[in-house]
């Protein structure tokens, strides 16, 4: 099972990363991080590089098809080469997924339209611009597409995905051996339970990048 993840320059680390960890300790997998030329690229926080293993072209028909979200993402809303590798590889694979704003580009390049999908909370006004229906669930399963908020959500979304492929007894142990058992020390994990001046920082610090402003 050859699962590729989608890099460009000012990816989220977490986004890639996060499910990476989950669904590399599936049976059989073979995880490729793939973009436009092989190399380094460098993440939006600036100092951590991720490295691209293989171009494109190279990887025509992965089983699992997975677009990390971040800053870079509003260099890949029109059309061209990662576009056209996102619908050709769409037509083969077993699942078409993302992470944070990594839906917004699976909607630009046509694959969404018409199906439920989440984001991060800042930029999910942006889902119906580009025909997918919005939903502010965490994980959204709908057919074959599995889309995960912001960030950290890429971690269940792998989990998810995980039971999906593999029953739920793998994923379990997966998620055993990665320790993952959250107890986060504040209660701002979304717009909803985080303090009204917080949401308001993040807004101003986040929101115009994230929207492409």
């Amino acid at each position: 099972m050859q699962i590729a993840i989608l890099l460009f320059e000012n990816v989220t680390a977490l986004d890639a990363v996060g499910p990476y960890e989950v669904l590399s300790r599936l049976p059989g997998a073979q995880t490729v991080f793939v973009g436009e030329r092989p190399g380094p690229v460098r993440t939006d926080v600036g100092s951590l590089g991720l490295h691209v293993d293989a171009a494109l072209a190279e990887v025509p028909a992965p089983d699992v098809v997975l677009v990390p979200g971040g800053f870079g993402q509003t260099a890949h809303m029109s059309d061209g080469a990662v576009h056209q590798w996102l619908r050709a590889a769409d037509r083969t694979s077993t699942w078409t997924t993302s992470v944070c704003t990594g839906s917004l580009i699976l909607a630009a390049a046509g694959l969404l339209t018409g199906r439920r999908a989440t984001t991060h909370w800042l930029a999910a006004d942006q889902l119906a611009d580009w025909g997918a229906l919005r939903t502010d669930e965490r994980i959204v399963v709908d057919g074959k597409y599995v889309t995960a908020a912001g960030v950290s959500a890429g971690i269940d979304m792998g989990l998810t995905l995980a039971g999906r492929i593999a029953g739920e007894a793998t994923a379990q142990a997966i998620q055993l051996g990665m320790e993952y058992d959250p107890h986060p020390p504040h209660t701002a994990g979304s717009p909803q339970t985080a303090p009204p001046p917080v949401v308001a920082m993040v807004r101003a610090l986040e929101g115009a990048i994230l929207r492409g402003e």
